[in-house]
């Protein structure tokens, strides 16, 4: 069962980024220093032999990543992914992934995130480090 903030906070980042709504990916909590987002392992996500797609980590990874950089955006401005790389450790096959998403570099004109997804047993699953262009406010 979800509590009010994070079926608030699954509702902004659905209006924001409608691809988190396709995906069934949910916020868990989201803030300057750390954006937390989850998700059910579920069969039309998977590759073959039943394994999470690494695409869907990765859209998630991204997802998590962007919402952070764009929390950390001075006013106006807006944000993009200019470079992503993931490491794959293991296979998820059931349960659920949970996406954490820390800051490494908050820049004047790009950020750096790094996004670790774990399974339910707090194993690391996916390592993401993205770069966010800062696009300045338009006048």
């Amino acid at each position: 069962m979800t509590s009010a903030i994070e079926d608030d906070l699954t509702r902004t980042l659905h209006e924001g980024m409608p691809l988190t709504d396709h995906h069934s990916i949910a916020a868990v909590s989201a803030g300057t220093d750390a954006v937390v987002l989850s998700a059910q392992w579920r069969p039309e996500l998977c590759g073959a032999g039943g394994v999470l797609h690494g695409g869907y980590l990765m859209a998630m990874a991204d997802a998590a990543g962007a919402l952070l950089a764009f929390l950390n955006l001075p006013a106006g401005a807006s944000t993009t992914t200019v470079e992503s790389k993931t490491n794959f450790f293991r296979p998820v096959t059931s349960g659920s992934v949970i996406a954490t998403a820390t800051s490494v570099h908050t820049g004047r004109t790009t950020m750096v995130v790094q996004t670790d997804i774990t399974n339910d047993q707090g194993t690391l699953v996916s390592r993401t480090s993205q770069t966010q262009a800062v696009r300045p406010a338009q006048t």
